[in-house]
């Protein structure tokens, strides 16, 4: 049945050849071989390809490269600790894609437990799982509604939609009312959705959907698509295309060179060989994913929590933050917001009487009206006994009790304004006076009350006469420190959207205290993106920082709307409503209290469910992307700096001036031990006030292959001049000893000066000391390894041990490149300052 909302409960009854009694047991088990177990379905997924497919990156390709590379030199050690790196990358991916499965089966736990159903005209408990549609199932507070039902008897009945809805607040439900088929479902006041929980009153229903017919299956349906790649995948895989390809005409061109020097095909081979083990950065993805590890480590004293190694660059990267609103940017509870009181000590007593909440536990209203009258709460209700009650009606939409008030028995009543003023006694002017109050407070978003006392001459309701106390307004209050957490999102040029299932006045008003809305800015509802094509709605979102009344689909089409357009989206949640969302999003936030389906989902988990926290996190994200970036930088460059080296030795027919072995030896002092000290690079200057990068500009934009470039030239050119000098000074042997070394320290000088990208190195002298102070242990360790190779096995490396005149070299043309690069530097700073005197000058 697609719209049972849409029809009278008679219609709907003959239609699914149903009655009030329920089914026979001999029909129900027929329709269950027809309709199948109302479980959600679970997509098989063949373990051997998921473990598979973690292996299809070009990330993972140039790591095999340098595998067999080092395989080829004898170089187990080497071999053994790559070939254990893409294992260990292989089995993670596995792992965590294994664990995302576990969304859906969190989700099927919604629609799995005992049912109260009709069967022969018998009350009886039967697993969810054997409803069938034509079921008539009872329903209690406290119940866990499995199927979707079509409400035939309704008796002050509310239930929590949260988990589908995201609406804060229980709904009451109206077995009576027949709605248009369009409804959406937050608006179903005659239906009771599986995934969804009784908090208040009963009734009955006729199941109407099970299984993957319902909604929840839709939900769980759209929790099956797979993330995007990441931004860091994508931008690594980005460059090694690139460099692959650059690899490629190099060591051709070089060859093509040797052949025509007619050099023997095995010394272009061990030439080749050399330029290749030169070329390739095997440091690369083993210092990455230490900057990640060590990243996550950090964040997890700041309370987030990574389950998805690669997701702690992500943060970095956020252009937008498609934020839920209550728990995250609110504290998830009412609170009494605005009174207006015409009788104070009425409106206390009335809230403090006409209210069930115990010990913090009850309605949301309830425990708000409690935690506004204070210590004073439990004295009234011990004063004035309760004689009876007068349970919330849909239809009646007042609450009432009859407490004993000096004797006498006295009416309190709270609901909605309209069904008190028609009990209220004839004044016109003050009517109109609280109309006028009560419009002025929902604009602002506040959930309004009116508040009456009276004498109880009975149950006839139509008797009832009351004096209007006041009116309270209620609203879910923002957290502490999230407008500040708004306000620095948006300086570092990230987009915040407050998605939410709230009324479009409550989102707006909160919204708007936090400096997430401001005038001019659109507010769109789920009926909104529902009639708007893809184009539409991303022309719409330009200007949207409010989605109300959304649901899981609305939302899920949001985010696949802003990433096509090349958005990387943070997406927070905590309901079964927001997986479709934390799933597909580039990086999908869950919170420590949420549920376990959102946290399945999603690729981080925040034990603070506080905005402020997320904007936080993103902060150490963009310092981990930054010091990934450096350390790119420094393995590239360095890289770059030996292929110019040796590339132009084998043009100019000079001999090769590093061994492999050679090689390999300079890859473990410099890359080997300085780049483990990247990741501890604190903040260059001020995170948080740039705009945020695209991913395949995050590490190889022009500045940064400029920079590469730059270095790898200088290195490179530098070391061929001194061994084409030390060549007529000194033997063979000696001068590649030299360049040897020289090659390693100049590695230092390089990665001291890349933790400062810009700034340099002598401007702040005691910064680019404390900036990383695991920079100088490093080199320290490099040295010692050094001076053993030299010293001690010399003959390992085709070395001999270098004299004093020979550190002389060495340490020449190391401050010739330091000098280089700071004045690159210097001459960008004072291009960047004059750019900007210009700007503020035409400004």
């Amino acid at each position: 049945m697609s719209s049972p909302h849409a029809v009278e409960v008679d219609a709907l009854m003959r239609e699914l050849r149903a009655s009030p009694q329920g089914l026979s047991r001999e029909e129900a088990e027929r329709r269950l071989q027809i309709y199948g177990r109302n479980l959600l379905e679970e997509e098989k997924v063949s373990r051997l390809g998921v473990f598979l497919r973690q292996f299809k990156s070009f990330l993972v390709y140039i790591l095999l490269a340098a595998a067999a590379t080092s395989a080829l030199l004898g170089k187990v050690r080497d071999f053994t600790i790559i070939a254990l790196l893409v294992l260990a990358n292989g089995f993670l991916g596995y792992w965590q894609e294994m664990k995302a499965e576990s969304s859906i089966r969190a989700l099927k736990k919604l629609s799995e437990s005992k049912v109260k159903v009709l069967r022969d005209g018998t009350l009886v408990e039967a697993p969810s799982s054997e409803l069938v549609p034509g079921d008539v199932v009872v329903l209690a507070e406290g119940d866990l509604v499995t199927a979707d039902l079509r409400l035939i008897e309704s008796s002050g009945l509310m239930i929590d939609e949260s988990t589908l809805t995201g609406e804060s607040i229980p709904v009451s439900k109206d077995h009576s009312v027949v709605l248009p088929a369009d409804s959406m479902p937050y608006e179903l006041r005659n239906m009771a959705l599986a995934g969804t929980v009784v908090v208040k009153g009963s009734g009955k229903g006729l199941v109407a959907r099970t299984g993957r017919n319902t909604y929840l299956a839709s939900i769980a349906e759209k929790a099956k698509e797979k993330p995007p790649e990441t931004p860091l995948n994508r931008a690594i895989n980005s460059f090694v295309r690139r460099y692959v390809v650059f690899l490629v005409a190099l060591l051709a061109g070089v060859g093509v060179v040797g052949m025509v020097q007619g050099r023997d095909i095995i010394e272009v081979a061990y030439l080749l060989v050399a330029e290749l083990v030169s070329a390739v950065p095997e440091g690369l993805p083993i210092v990455v994913t230490f900057v990640l590890v060590v990243g996550a480590l950090m964040l997890s004293k700041r309370k987030t929590l990574t389950r998805h190694l690669p997701a702690v660059e992500t943060l970095g990267s956020a252009t937008v933050i498609a934020s839920d609103k209550t728990g995250t940017i609110t504290e998830g509870r009412l609170r009494v917001n605005d009174v207006l009181a015409l009788n104070p000590d009425k409106v206390k007593l009335v809230a403090a009487l006409c209210n069930n909440s115990r010990g913090g536990i009850g309605d949301p209203i309830d425990v708000a009206l409690a935690n506004w009258v204070g210590a004073e709460y439990e004295e009234l209700r011990k004063a004035h006994p309760r004689i009876k009650e007068y349970p919330f009606d849909v239809k009646r939409k007042f609450m009432a009790t009859v407490n004993e008030v000096d004797g006498k028995p006295t009416l309190f009543v709270k609901g909605a304004f309209e069904a008190l003023a028609a009990m209220a006694a004839a004044d016109d002017d003050r009517l109109k006076e609280l109309g006028g109050a009560l419009n002025a407070m929902a604009e602002r978003g506040l959930r309004v009350l009116a508040f009456g006392v009276g004498e109880w001459n009975g149950d006839d309701v139509s008797s009832w006469r009351i004096e209007i106390a006041g009116l309270v307004g209620f609203l879910d209050p923002p957290k502490s420190g999230v407008k500040e957490a708004v306000a620095t999102a948006k300086k570092a040029g990230i987009k915040v959207i407050m998605i939410t299932g709230d009324h479009p006045l409550t989102a707006k008003a909160v919204a708007k205290e936090v400096g997430i809305w401001s005038e001019g800015d659109l507010i769109l509802t789920g009926r909104d993106v529902e009639s708007m094509s893809d184009e539409e709605l991303h022309v719409a979102l330009n200007k949207a920082t409010v989605l109300a009344r959304v649901l899981p689909e609305h939302k899920h089409r949001v985010v696949k709307v802003l990433q096509e357009r090349g958005e990387i989206v943070v997406v927070t949640g905590d309901g079964v409503n927001d997986v479709p969302a934390l799933k597909i999003a580039d990086l999908g936030i869950a919170m420590g209290s949420g549920t376990e389906a959102a946290k399945s989902a999603a690729k981080m988990i925040i034990l603070d469910n506080n905005l402020k926290v997320i904007v936080d996190a993103i902060r150490n994200g963009r310092l981990i992307a930054d010091n990934i970036r450096k350390a790119i930088y420094y393995l590239v460059s360095t890289c770059l700096g030996e292929l110019t080296l040796i590339s132009s030795a084998v043009l100019m027919g000079l001999p090769l001036p590093l061994y492999p072995t050679q090689i390999l030896w300079i890859n473990l002092v410099t890359e080997g031990v300085v780049d483990k000290a990247f990741p501890f690079t604190k903040e260059e200057g001020n995170v948080m006030e740039r705009p945020p990068k695209k991913p395949e500009r995050q590490f190889f934009d022009s500045a940064q292959a400029a920079r590469i470039l730059f270095f790898g030239l200088v290195m490179g050119l530098l070391n061929l001049l001194l061994f084409i000098h030390l060549l007529g000074v000194y033997d063979v042997e000696t001068a590649v000893s030299i360049v040897f070394t020289s090659v390693v320290v100049v590695q230092w000088f390089n990665g001291l000066q890349a933790q400062k990208e810009r700034e340099p190195f002598f401007m702040n002298l005691k910064g680019s000391l404390t900036i990383n102070p695991y920079i100088p242990i490093s080199v320290g360790a490099g040295l010692a390894l050094q001076l053993i190779a030299l010293y001690a096995v010399p003959e390992w490396f085709h070395a001999v041990p270098i004299s004093m005149e020979g550190w002389g070299y060495v340490l020449l043309v190391s401050a010739l490149a330091f000098t280089a690069v700071e004045v690159k530097k210097v001459s960008g700073l004072l291009l960047r300052r004059r750019r900007q005197r210009h700007e503020r000058g035409s400004g």
